[in-house]
């Protein structure tokens, strides 16, 4: 996690996180920590929100006659979760998400499992149509506490250049 702090006046500082175009390096590992411990509520509330119906992520007495013998966790909420994990040193200074490809869940997650993520960097390169960012690939890879991997996904975003981010021209 890329952490900086800037003086925005006496005595009075403001983090600023994320990694602009240029500090991308194809090959570099970034583990994204915290981690996250799922709960019941987590499972069920995002269940519900998304409006899935599969009783395998609420309904425990169907989910126990199942191969796993208990509910599993939501697979939108796996990928949202690295996502956001992922944010502060991946996309904090993106413009825009250009899209996720090869999405795998590869192993269930569960209620009391927690979820860590790290990422890396795959492909770099500047913009065509934008001189102020770059469009930068990283394969994210999600492992539940016993180091099993639960999700892979690639994600591309078009990240700002240093000097061309909305928090450098709001003040934020």
């Amino acid at each position: 996690m890329v952490q900086k702090v800037k003086k925005v006046g006496e005595r009075r500082y403001r983090e600023h996180f994320g990694r602009y175009f240029e500090d991308f390096e194809i090959g570099d590992i970034y583990e994204h920590r915290p981690g996250r411990t799922i709960t019941e509520a987590d499972n069920v509330w995002f269940t519900l929100l998304t409006m899935n119906t599969h009783p395998m992520h609420f309904d425990q007495e169907y989910a126990k006659h199942s191969e796993f013998g208990r509910c599993i966790v939501c697979s939108p909420l796996t990928v949202a979760l690295m996502v956001g994990m992922s944010v502060t040193d991946v996309s904090q200074k993106a413009i825009a998400n250009l899209g996720w490809t090869d999405i795998r869940l590869t192993h269930p997650l569960f209620v009391g499992d927690t979820l860590y993520a790290e990422s890396e960097v795959l492909e770099k390169r500047e913009s065509r149509s934008r001189p102020n960012a770059g469009i930068v690939t990283v394969r994210t890879t999600g492992m539940n506490q016993h180091g099993v991997v639960v999700c892979t996904f690639n994600r591309t975003m078009l990240i700002a250049k240093r000097g061309f981010d909305v928090e450098e021209k709001a003040n934020y």
